[in-house]
């Protein structure tokens, strides 16, 4: 029998991306999604806006990129799938949740119009949080290493001209 579980959402951020890391040292992100839907009520004729809001947990190298790049506010296209999970709380009381699991998330727009970069700029670099001592991380022999596939920007002789992010087609 054959099963498909795939979503597509396009929303705003109800809240800023938080980042965390699992003991094996996988980075795991998780942020709301707000998703409109404007309609037209057929008894009235009025038309009406309707808000769903969505849990969304992003894991590796793209949680790390979430939390750096994304904010509150920031308009996003989410890939990826329904998980469903289940338990029970230390007072008996029975819980459940329904989040989507991002496998690939499409930065779009530009970061809110008051973070100084303007409505077409990035949003702000934030650092990603400490390990705390509790967190068995492995051994990386102190901070976290840069990653290898993160673009190198250098001063090509144009007399200091600053990179734009808008410029970059791709």
């Amino acid at each position: 029998m054959a099963s498909l579980n795939k979503v597509l959402l396009m929303g705003n951020l109800t809240r800023d991306p938080e980042l965390r890391y699992i003991p094996s040292g996988t980075a795991v992100a998780k942020f709301g999604l707000a998703v409109n839907r404007d309609y037209t009520d057929r008894a009235s004729g009025e038309k009406k806006e309707d808000v769903c809001f969505v849990d969304i947990t992003v894991w590796g190298k793209q949680a790390e990129n979430c939390n750096q790049y994304l904010s509150k506010g920031r308009q996003v296209f989410i890939e990826g799938r329904l998980e469903f999970s289940s338990w029970e709380t230390k007072e008996g009381e029975k819980r459940s949740r329904l989040e989507v699991i991002g496998e690939r998330v499409t930065f779009l727009g530009g970061g809110r119009r008051d973070e100084g970069g303007g409505a077409g700029g990035p949003a702000p670099r934030r650092e990603a949080p400490r390990r705390e001592a509790a967190d068995p991380a492995p051994a990386r022999g102190g901070a976290r290493p840069a990653a290898k596939d993160a673009p190198a920007v250098a001063d090509a002789g144009g007399g200091g001209d600053e990179l734009n992010l808008d410029d970059i087609p791709f």
